[in-house]
This record gives C-alpha cells, structure tokens and sequence, in this order.
C-alpha cells in the first residue's frame, strides 16, 4: 500500500481519512489501493487511513489468514453487534471520511460502496465525502513499468489491426468466403502469439453493423464480407502481467481501391473531432490550466453537432485506461456523466469519437498518456493514428 502517498494526497485534497471498504469484491477500487485484487475475502473489511499514523484495519476473526501481512493495527469482530462496537471505536474522533461515493451517484465508476453502508458509517456522526479524485491518484496512474507495458502492447496491437486489414484484402482477392467472426477469430490468434490477453474478443462490424457501438460477431452472428464493404475494427489487449495495462484501438477501411464520398465525408468529421481533442488538452497541459474530463468532450461534442451530426454520437468521448479496459481513473464524459475528475499526470486514457447512422458508423479510437515527472507532454501511444479510411484494393 503506497501510505506515505495517500496520506500526502489526504492533507492536499483537505480531506481527513479515507475509509477503504470492500465486501466479496464490489469495491474494486479499495481491492486494488490495499493490494487485494484478486484475492477471495468473504465478510466485510474496512481499513481508516488517516493524515497522520498507520492504517487502522477492522475484519472478521475468520478472514486473518488474508491479512497477515497488511502495515498498521488489526481488530477483530465476529457478530454484527462486536462489529457495531468495533467500529464506533474505529470512527473515534473522525468528523469525515473520503468513500467510493458519488453525490447522486453522478460518476458511477467512483460509485462502488453500497446506500446502506454510506447509511451505517454515517449513523455514527461522519461525513462522507467523494474519494473519486483521491483514488484516481492513488489506483489510475501508471508505473514506470506499466507505462512502458502499455506501449508494447499498443505497439502490438496495432501490428494486429495490419494483419487483420491484410488478412481481408487478400482473401477477398481469392475470392474465399470470410465473415465478421473470420476476421476476430484471427485478431484473437495473433493476440495469443503476442502473448496478449483481452477481457473480450474484438469488434469486427460490416456496413450497418458498425453503426451499433458495441456490436461484436460469434460463431452464430455474423456477416459476410465482401467487395465494396464498410469495416470497423475496434481491439484491445494488454500484457499477461498481472498489473499490465491495456492498449485500446479503433479503424475503419473500405474493401475496395476507391473510398465512397459518403464514407469519406463521415470519418473526416470524426478524425477532426479526434484532432480537436488533443489539440485542446496539449494547449491546456503547456499552459498549466486544469482540465476536467468533461470539457474534452464538450470540445469534441460541440464540433461534431456543429457539423450536425451531434445526435448520432451517443457515447462519451473516451475513457481511462488500466489494467482493465475501462479504468477507474477520469473518463472524457459529458453526455453519460458529467466527469468533473481533471485529468492528471501519468493518467492513461482513450480518445474515440464517432458517428452512427443506419447503414454505417464511423469511429477513430486513439490512446493517450499523459506524462509524468521526468517526462514532458502529451503522448499518442497508438501511433501512427488514422487519417484516412483505409482502402483494401
């Protein structure tokens, strides 16, 4: 547990303690601060870190075995009445707590302790306040190591993307049957043999099918391709390493020499809105100013509705990246949430804006890593981006 960086982080966000809790794995987020992510804990457990002193533990008599090793004191309950008591004396002399709490649960992946423990600890006199900047602090930014984890796998991803595209183009000039399903089967293939894992097999969406954000082919749903085809390919993967981070891609191509005018006018609406994105974070990072998540996404947002496009993008712009897929770190949000959580150093996240129409969507995913100390800048570590829609001749 990094305590002297929690405690540090406790005294400049002004906030008194924070009270990590977790019950059979809802809060992952205290799982991955008190480094217990994976393990199989079955009652309650609470830890009070405060500005000052060593973490305070609270944990049922059976589960001492899991917490042999943790720094600071342990007590002990058993019954629902010892824990009561355990827990006045925990909260001695506390006036507030920092929990996974969001105020109207505006940011539901800060959102992770449940109302009638918010209501327990509040009986006992506490205010609880939001630990969502606290957290994003402690758990969403990347180490050295997995900074440079996460670039080795954006850099084989993007190797995967090629060998997909390649794969496509030169079946259909045999002439050969390949569908939807084809396509992700040998995205997973080239995955295994990178020795890359995913939470979930890619998105490979034909024509109206990459209109629906979140469409993915099986074995038993699946489209042909063909000549003359709109493709999207939305994959991610990351490092078998336990605390690997993930890298995360989209592109688009068209199997044929030349690109449709149609295909065309979409994708430059969303490359310039991608563009626009980073454009406004590096202006605002060289200048020092704050920036919230949520003003990316009024940034991309308002050009593409300016453009009049603005009710076919129905997500949020991009979302923090870690060791899962969708971190727990600020998202580039506007539209599902209001993410007020400024984007910080050493923070990774996705920038993906896209346009969904009946027949066809349109979507250019990037990753970016926001550098920390002994580095300077904004990093686009998918690179090479997209400029253009990719044509398969």
């Amino acid at each position: 547990m990094k305590i002297s960086e929690i405690q540090t982080l406790l005294s400049t966000l002004d906030i008194e303690a924070w009270l990590l809790y977790d019950f059979r794995g809802i809060n992952p987020i205290s799982q991955n601060v008190a480094g217990f992510a994976g393990k199989n804990i079955t009652r309650r457990w609470f830890c009070l870190i405060s500005k000052e002193g060593e973490p305070r533990w609270l944990i049922h008599r059976i589960e001492t075995s899991n917490f042999t090793n943790v720094p600071g004191s342990v007590s002990l309950y058993a019954g629902w009445q010892e824990l009561n008591d355990e827990m006045s004396k925990l909260l001695a002399g506390i006036r507030s707590v920092a929990m996974e709490y969001s105020p109207n649960g505006s940011i539901p992946y800060v959102s992770r302790v449940d109302a009638g423990t918010l209501e327990w600890v509040r009986s006992y006199g506490i205010e609880i306040v939001s630990s969502g900047e606290l957290a994003q602090h402690v758990e969403a930014r990347l180490t050295n190591a997995q900074y440079e984890g996460h670039v080795k796998s954006a850099h084989q991803v993007l190797q995967a993307k090629d060998y997909a595209f390649s794969w496509i183009g030169d079946k259909l000039k045999t002439g050969r049957t390949i569908t939807e399903y084809d396509v992700q089967q040998q995205i997973l293939k080239q995955f295994d043999e990178m020795n890359l894992i995913a939470d979930h097999p890619p998105i490979v969406a034909v024509n109206a099918n990459s209109g629906d954000p979140h469409y993915a082919p099986t074995s038993d749903r699946t489209q042909q391709i063909k000549k003359g085809d709109f493709i999207l390919i939305d994959l991610w993967a990351k490092q078998k390493a336990p605390d690997a981070v993930f890298a995360d891609t989209t592109w688009v191509a068209y199997a044929g020499s030349t690109v449709p005018d149609k295909y065309v006018k979409i994708f430059e609406i969303v490359r310039e809105a991608r563009d626009r994105a980073v454009a406004f974070i590096r202006e605002k990072w060289a200048a020092n100013e704050p920036i919230p998540g949520y003003t990316v996404d009024d940034c991309v947002r308002g050009y593409i509705t300016e453009k009049g496009y603005g009710q076919y993008f129905i997500h949020r712009t991009g979302h923090n990246i870690g060791t899962v897929i969708h971190g727990n770190g600020a998202n580039l949000d506007n539209l599902e949430t209001q993410d007020s959580r400024l984007l910080i150093p050493g923070i990774c996240f996705s920038i993906e804006p896209g346009i969904y129409l009946t027949d066809f969507g349109v979507r250019t995913e990037i990753d970016v890593f926001l550098t920390g100390p002994g580095r300077d800048g904004v990093e686009l570590t998918t690179a090479p981006v997209q400029n253009q829609v990719l044509p398969l001749p």
